[in-house]
């Protein structure tokens, strides 16, 4: 095929990769508005750390020292191979042969690195498809756990295999051309890794040319198609950890936000001179559907890495009960494709009869949680599970006054008694009169 045609040719499946990455980030970008506001940006300084601490450093990834380390090699290996990509797609784009080369002996150790995590990359997602489909960590598995999540979870570790290896394959033909002088492979770079594989390769130059020429277009052609996967994938959490942690929820675990409008009334009821700030009232308490829940729970569930940590430590779910936080998460964001599927063809007033609550998550499910806030507590990206179970109580429990009969006992007794027992106040303190 002419140069010409090529470079054509790549620069308009560039364009085209990028052009539908960013057509789907911007409708998961719309997803997460149809959240209700939250203001989560104050404490700027504490949100950056926070950021750099756990996106960036991966400090709550130690806590399982081994899948830790295997994880941060993926990660420094995703980083900084994707420096390389530049260049393919300049290469592509105008035909030349690594026009980073010019970098001198600094290129040459930038092409040393990326061999050397690529072959990092490709040991550690071997080890990951060991734990996952021979060892079978039980974290892996879960009643949410069908099909497609343990797929998907695969596809992406053969897929940055097959990379890993076309771009080896791809050096190690480029480094072979390179020493028998072939025009347009000028010298350049170093190939610590793929130089061992040089003696495995035909000696004839048009098929080291044909074999070449497919590793790097294999390479380039998968990094668009994983780009272009990500969108519909655990795996776009890459990306959105670093918003999802920067937005963290910074006061005190597990503490509990007040509404607004049920703190007006009570001041109403306590200072008749009481005037509220704003007269915007909620249509209904706390959270039936996923419009209910204010935007970070719905970042929340795109940044799901559905890695089980938090089922893993979640009592109830230790203890046998129906709840499991990560199911939670991934049902929240089932959820909210299918809404944003349902605006993308009927428009954004369809209604399609189904809600968050009863047809996602059951009550059984919200109303297992000991809101010991484990899971949040444990999740490596700041995810809160916690927050979209209240908010679905709140629902339950504030417009529809369904809650389970032991429930509807203690509050009865707070109300009647003013504690969860039903002894009156009187009568509190009978236990000690002879405890002498």
């Amino acid at each position: 095929m002419p140069q010409i045609i090529c470079q054509i040719l790549f620069s308009l499946l560039s364009i085209g990769a990028i052009y539908w990455f960013v057509r789907n980030v911007k409708k998961i970008i719309r997803n997460i508005r149809l959240g209700k506001p939250i203001n989560r940006n104050d404490q700027q300084k504490k949100r950056w750390i926070t950021m750099m601490k756990i996106a960036l450093g991966q400090s709550k990834m130690v806590t399982k020292p081994i899948p830790a380390m295997l994880h941060l090699l993926v990660y420094i290996g995703f980083i900084v191979i994707n420096i390389e990509v530049l260049e393919i797609i300049v290469d592509g784009i105008i035909g030349t042969h690594r026009v980073f080369s010019n970098l001198g002996s600094f290129y040459n150790f930038l092409i040393g690195t990326f061999e050397c995590l690529a072959l990092g990359v490709w040991l550690a997602c071997a080890l990951f498809l060991i734990r996952r489909n021979v060892l079978k960590i039980k974290r892996f598995s879960g009643i949410e756990m069908t099909q497609w999540p343990r797929s998907d979870a695969n596809y992406i570790l053969f897929t940055e295999i097959a990379l890993m290896s076309a771009f080896l394959l791809m050096n190690a033909c480029d480094y072979k051309l390179q020493t028998i002088h072939i025009q347009h492979y000028t010298p350049a770079g170093t190939f610590p890794i793929s130089k061992w594989f040089i003696q495995l390769l035909p000696n004839n130059i048009n098929t080291l040319i044909a074999i070449e020429r497919t590793g790097w277009w294999f390479h380039i052609l998968g990094i668009f198609a994983f780009l272009n996967y990500l969108p519909y994938s655990k795996h776009f959490h890459i990306l959105l950890a670093f918003p999802n942690t920067y937005y963290s929820n910074l006061n005190l675990k597990g503490q509990f936000s007040n509404m607004t409008s049920v703190t007006n009334e009570v001041k109403a009821i306590l200072y008749p001179n009481f005037t509220p700030s704003s007269t915007n009232t909620a249509e209904h308490f706390g959270a039936k559907d996923v419009q209910d829940l204010n935007w970070k729970s719905l970042m929340d569930a795109y940044t799901c890495t559905e890695c089980g940590r938090c089922t893993s430590v979640c009592p109830a779910n230790q203890t046998g009960k129906k709840l499991s936080p990560r199911k939670i998460m991934m049902d929240t964001r089932d959820r909210l494709n299918e809404v944003g599927k349902n605006i993308d063809k009927h428009g954004t007033d369809f209604q399609d009869g189904k809600s968050l609550l009863d047809n996602y998550i059951s009550r059984e499910e919200i109303w297992a949680c000991t809101t010991c806030n484990a899971c949040t507590q444990i999740c490596p990206v700041n995810i809160d599970p916690l927050s979209i179970i209240v908010e679905l109580r709140r629902y339950a429990v504030m417009e529809e006054s369904q809650v389970p009969h032991s429930l509807n006992a203690l509050f009865n007794n707070i109300e009647n008694n003013g504690a969860p027992w039903k002894y009156a106040p009187s009568e509190r303190l009978n236990w000690a009169k002879n405890s002498q």
